[in-house]
């Protein structure tokens, strides 16, 4: 059986979703997901890791209550409340969304696995879809490493361990990324003694090199064990007892309770019979595309993480709204020179945007750099919260901002000044000149600008 849409969307995570909500409004639309709607974004990243996030940060507070004049007793962490109300936050937006696609007129969802299986055609279950437009919008999964022992030993991913309800003794960390970071620091913050290894010589190695090493900081002092420059060989042992050989920076054997497997992510390219639509991916498995998000096959579109480049929620959200208004409205939208932030949400907390110092350098431009620590920002020192910086990259002959980056309190929000006045055309200057309320953290976006409110005596 054949059925005809026109316009098949695959995929129902951040962009797959609003994209195919919004192109039932011009015809049928069949809708495929494999999974839960919502994507990693909703079911095992954005939504969930900060819910838990907030849990640990929440007990590192009271841990500290008494340098705030608060007495209190040493609070213990229920990780299956925290992951409880994690779920219940994440079933909540989920079934929300189930009710908007059940609702959609036009839009015929397919809860299943597609794989092309003739020149635009996709078979789900017993049904074939052909369709005039095709959007591939199916993300990201978890790379397993070629680590010796590791088919039979028991680990976590980032997806897994969303959903342990025992808090680990010792947590080993494979990786120091965004991901590896994140869940190393919420598990130490929860209560587990934590060891995180980098193969990289420093965790989050796309970050400005001074943004590495104010997370560094902040995770010596939270009592991470942090091992950069080596790598994890291999591993063994039983549940609650488990074995990591390392070689580089630190070499030999160490020994936890869980492992947490966190080295990156590849594209869902590999199992849909692209080679029917006549698209082949390149070396990383991404789909290259236009600045329209099209691909090399005729009415054929890749959108969010599979594409490459920026790969976020925002930018998947963006991409939908590209894709849309520039197909189905004929209006014009690109994303040639557009301006993507991103934030990980570690504490100091980062935020960046732009080149960082030593990518600018590369690029032959002469550098102006600002800089303001969060020590020397009042509204820091009275939150008892001053770890990290805030640091401008700037085209010293045009003033133009290349680059912001943020380590610190709140610094996933404080970029947004950075990100306008790239969006805008604003200067360094402009951002110096401009008055800032006191006393807030955005009084430091302003000093390292070279503005007016820096503290005397700072």
């Amino acid at each position: 059986m054949v059925e005809r849409y026109d316009t098949l969307v695959i995929g129902g995570g951040m962009a797959g979703l609003p994209l195919a909500l919004r192109a039932a409004r011009h015809g049928r639309v069949a809708f495929v997901e494999r999974e839960k709607l919502g994507g990693t974004c909703l079911n095992r990243g954005c939504i969930p890791t900060k819910t838990m996030i907030a849990s640990a940060a929440l007990a590192h507070q009271v841990r500290r209550a008494a340098e705030f004049g608060v007495t209190t007793t040493a609070p213990t962490v229920d990780l299956a409340a925290v992951v409880a109300r994690k779920n219940r936050i994440v079933d909540t937006i989920r079934t929300g969304s189930y009710k908007t696609v059940g609702r959609a007129e036009q839009l015929d969802f397919y809860p299943a696995e597609g794989r092309f299986v003739a020149p635009r055609r996709l078979r789900v279950d017993h049904t074939e879809i052909e369709a005039d437009k095709i959007f591939l919008v199916t993300g990201l999964r978890t790379i397993i490493p070629p680590i010796d022992g590791l088919e039979t030993t028991p680990y976590y991913t980032s997806r897994t361990l969303l959903d342990l309800t025992e808090l680990p003794e010792h947590l080993i960390v494979v990786g120091g990324g965004y991901i590896g970071c994140e869940f190393a620091q919420m598990f130490a913050r929860f209560g587990s003694r934590v060891t995180l290894i980098q193969r990289a010589e420093r965790l989050l190695p796309a970050e400005d090199p001074d943004i590495s090493a104010a997370v560094t900081d902040g995770f010596t002092t939270d009592g991470i064990t942090v091992l950069t420059g080596t790598t994890c060989t291999a591993v063994d042992g039983r549940p609650g007892h488990i074995r990591a050989g390392c070689q580089g920076g630190e070499t030999g054997e160490i020994t936890g309770s869980h492992l947490l497997i966190a080295t990156g992510r590849t594209p869902n390219t590999d199992t849909l019979g692209l080679e029917h639509l006549g698209l082949e991916p390149d070396a990383r498995g991404f789909l290259p595309v236009d600045d329209l998000l099209r691909t090399q096959a005729e009415d054929v579109w890749a959108l969010g993480d599979i594409r490459g480049g920026p790969m976020f929620t925002h930018t998947a959200r963006h991409d939908a709204d590209i894709a849309y208004r520039t197909t189905y409205r004929d209006q014009d939208r690109t994303t040639a020179g557009r301006v993507v932030p991103h934030a990980v949400f570690t504490d100091p907390e980062v935020g960046s945007v732009g080149l960082s110092e030593p990518a600018a350098r590369a690029a032959g431009y002469e550098v102006l750099i600002g800089r303001q620590d969060f020590t020397g920002v009042v509204k820091a020192r009275a939150i008892g919260n001053t770890r990290g910086l805030i640091k401008f990259v700037v085209d010293a002959a045009t003033d133009k901002i290349l680059g912001c980056h943020i380590a610190g309190p709140d610094g996933g929000n404080l970029v947004h000044e950075a990100v306008i006045a790239m969006t805008c055309g604003a200067t360094y200057t402009d951002i110096a000149q401009a008055i800032h309320i006191h006393p807030t953290l955005a009084e430091g976006v302003n000093t390292a600008a070279g503005g007016v409110h820096r503290e005397i005596g700072t």
